[in-house]
Formats: structure tokens, C-alpha cells, sequence
């Protein structure tokens, strides 16, 4: 049944797309998508009437119903699913003029294929690669053959289109050299066709953010992001700017449509928290690669008290799952935070990490559970204290930011998911 719902999807979507000719820009990588997505969203949207997926509307359902101008999933609802093909229907019979001349798509890819099956729906005009990282390998097996999933967008490329892709990453250096198509690099590296430099959180009016200079072409645009902490965002922006720049934007104007730039939930947003502490929401998802980058985050954001982590499982590890977890623990306490509270099996790890590093003891707490886990972080933090909280989607840790944030009445307009009250 599900693969005759796939089926019956897939066909809607490619007729639409077929009716309607709009650019698609893919976006694929182990992390970054989400940001990269609405970075690009942002520079584009003045200019062209665009769309792109929401929420988690990145895999063999979520994308075709982007592409069909759906609102929500149908879930197990009937009658949703008969409106939505009447709709489909109603897309391919009368023109519609509301429908987007640019689709900007993320997709992701959890097992071998993903990519393959996405783009053979959407077949991209300009292909994003984020980053490489061990995200999914329990179903890859090896880092290569995750290089191998994501770089196979490129393969879908229609004639002349651009491939956009992270010249730091040490992973896709060889997919570069190799490309065949049209690129544009981007990235902290001298040699990035878009250059991101000078990245650093920084205070502008009272409002904490992150400033950064985009270079490109002998143009040079200073940047400042508020609210928005970390260089990952300055990455996507420079994402972003390649894109604007395929598409014939110059690099003045994409770095004002920038300035408006708002990342997804979950992605190190700064949110208040109790006791005039501030939270950095990192819960949409993680892995070892954004968890450490999250750590140097709150190492480098002003502190007038205690910088404390808050970590729940990372998951789909593999067997990279105990090194990994590790290997965030150990940098956690070389980086100098001050208390590290972890919840879940998997992130035993992360202690066992960090006091192998040499943090004290008594500065580490595990936890089983988040739930009915709040009131002891409540007691604990204390004014100027700096709180970073992440974990993988399964491990729920918006609730934690629940717990601790100031005004929890806002939870269902700024957390990822659902909580607890």
C-alpha cells in the first residue's frame, strides 16, 4: 500500500512539474540542509516566486507534496488524500498562476538510493552540497559510500545547471575536481568562489548574532545575522549567495536579502531563559560533526556566568556511535564547559568522554530521562549562565528548553516539536 501511495505521488509530482517548468535548486548534505534551504529561500524570495519544503517535508513523501502545493501530510486521513489528488488534478487541468517559478528542495537521504529516487522526481537545475558527515552510516556503512549518495545529485543535473558545493570539506575535494558541470564553490577556504571570513558572535544594538564578511567576484559585503549564532549559518549564507549568483543576482543585493535571514527551529537559536540565562536551541537534530561545532559555539558566546551543555542520544551512529559520542565529551572539556548534563544510554558516552579529558566529576550528571529531569537544571542554573541544549530528533530534547525557558507559553510558536506542559 505505502508503495503504490509513493508511486501514485511521484507520478502527480513529475506531471506538475512537467505543466509548470519551474527551476529546481536540490539541496543534499549529512548536515546544513535545513539552513542552507532557508538561507536560500531568503535571498530568493524577493526576486522570484518561490517555494520550498517545510518542517521535515524532505523524503519520498515530503517532497512530492511540496512540489503539489500541499500544506500538511494527510497522515492516515482518508479524505485528506482524496483532496490533495483532486488538487494535484486540479494543478494539471487548469494553469494555475500562483504556482512558484522556483522550487528550492531539500532532500535527504537516510539509506542508499534516497538521492537517487528524490532527483528522479525533481530533477535539479542547481544542486547544493552542504557537508559530509557519519550522520546515517548505521545504513551506509562507510563515509564513502554516504560521498557516494549525496554526490549522485550531480548526476541528475539538467543541461546547464550549476553544482554549489562546500570547498572546506575535505570529503567532496574529489567530487569537485570530477564535476563536470557548472560550479560554484563556497566556503571559509582561500579559493571559494563565495568566501565567508571574519565569522564571529558578536553584540549589535543589545542583540547577539553572528557577524561575518561575503566575499566574491573583488566584492566584499559585511554581514550580520541577529539572533542566529554560529558559523554554520555564515556557511549557508555563503550557500546562498552561490546560488543568487547562478541565478544572476550580484552579491550587494544578496547580502541585504541576507539580513533577513531566519533559520528553522532547533538550529542554535537564541532563546531567554529563566533567571536572565540564555538558551542556544540546537534540538532539531545531531550528530558528532554539529554537536562539536554547537560546543564551540558556546565557548565562544560572551559568558557572565557558567556555560553548560545539555546533550540527549545522538542517534543512527552505527558503530561510530561510541566513538563519536565520545569524542563530543572530550572536546567539551577541553574547551573549558563548565558543567556537561547528558540524557539517554548512547550519551553515557559523552560523560565517560569528558572525564577522560579531565572534567571533574561533580560537574557531570546523567540523566535516564528529560521528562520529570527540569526541576534539577532549574535549581542549578543560575543568572549569566549560558545554556546550550541538543540532540538527535528521537531524543526529544526540546523539551528540556521547555523546562528552562522563560517564557514557555511561546513553546509552540519557537521549540521544534511537541512538549510536555
Amino acid at each position: 500500500m505505502k508503495k503504490l501511495l509513493y508511486f501514485k505521488l511521484k507520478i502527480l509530482a513529475r506531471l506538475v512539474l512537467a505543466r509548470y517548468k519551474p527551476k529546481i535548486i536540490g539541496i543534499t548534505g549529512s548536515v546544513g540542509k535545513t539552513s542552507a534551504r532557508e538561507a536560500i529561500f531568503c535571498v530568493l524570495r524577493e526576486d522570484f516566486k518561490v517555494r520550498r519544503n517545510v518542517k521535515n517535508f524532505n523524503n519520498e513523501i515530503g517532497v512530492p507534496l511540496t512540489i503539489l502545493l500541499a500544506k500538511a501530510n494527510p497522515g492516515k486521513n482518508i479524505f485528506r488524500w482524496l483532496f490533495l489528488f483532486l488538487s494535484a488534478c486540479g494543478l494539471l487541468i487548469f494553469k494555475s498562476r500562483r504556482y512558484p517559478r522556483v522550487l528550492v528542495l531539500e532532500m535527504a537521504a537516510d539509506r542508499p538510493g534516497d538521492i537517487d529516487y528524490l532527483s528522479s522526481i525533481a530533477q535539479p537545475d542547481i544542486a547544493v552540497i552542504t557537508a559530509i558527515g557519519p550522520s546515517h552510516i548505521e545504513y551506509f556503512g562507510s563515509i564513502k559510500n554516504i560521498i557516494r549518495e549525496k554526490s549522485s545529485i550531480l548526476k541528475k543535473l539538467g543541461t546547464g545547471g550549476w553544482a554549489i558545493i562546500n570547498f572546506d570539506d575535505e570529503n567532496l575535494k574529489e567530487v569537485i575536481k570530477n564535476c563536470k558541470c557548472r560550479t560554484k564553490t563556497f566556503g571559509q577556504g582561500e579559493g571559494s568562489d563565495v568566501q565567508v571570513t571574519n565569522i564571529k558572535i558578536s553584540q549589535h544594538q543589545d542583540q547577539y548574532g553572528t557577524s561575518f564578511k561575503l566575499r566574491s567576484q573583488g566584492s566584499e559585503t559585511p554581514m550580520f545575522l541577529p539572533g542566529v549564532l554560529g558559523w554554520q549559518h555564515a556557511q549557508a549564507a555563503a550557500a546562498a549567495a552561490a546560488v543568487g549568483l547562478a541565478m544572476g543576482m550580484n552579491i550587494v543585493r544578496i547580502g541585504e536579502r541576507l539580513g533577513h535571514y531566519v533559520p528553522a527551529r532547533g538550529r542554535t537559536n537564541l532563546i531567554p531563559g529563566i533567571k536572565k540565562t540564555w538558551i542556544i536551541d540546537d534540538t532539531y537534530n545531531a550528530s558528532p560533526q554539529s554537536a562539536k561545532a554547537a560546543l564551540q559555539i558556546l565557548h565562544d558566546m560572551p559568558a557572565n556566568g557558567s556555560r553548560i551543555a545539555i546533550f540527549g542520544d545522538m542517534l543512527e551512529l552505527g558503530a561510530h556511535s561510541e566513538q563519536g559520542h565520545q569524542e563530543v565529551g572530550r572536546l567539551a572539556a577541553q574547551l573549558g564547559i563548565d558543567y556537561l548534563y547528558v540524557f539517554g544510554e548512547r550519551s553515557r558516552d559523552i560523560a565517560r568522554g569528558a572525564r577522560e579529558a579531565g572534567m571533574d566529576e561533580d560537574k557531570i550528571y546523567h540523566f535516564p530521562f528529560v521528562v520529570r529531569s527540569g526541576q534539577f537544571v532549574q535549581e542549578r542554573v543560575k543568572p549569566g549562565d549560558v545554556i546550550l541544549v541538543k540532540g538527535s530528533r528521537g531524543s526529544k530534547m526540546e523539551q528540556m528548553v521547555f523546562e528552562i525557558m522563560a517564557k514557555p507559553w511561546e513553546a509552540s510558536e519557537v521549540l521544534v516539536g511537541k512538549v510536555q506542559r
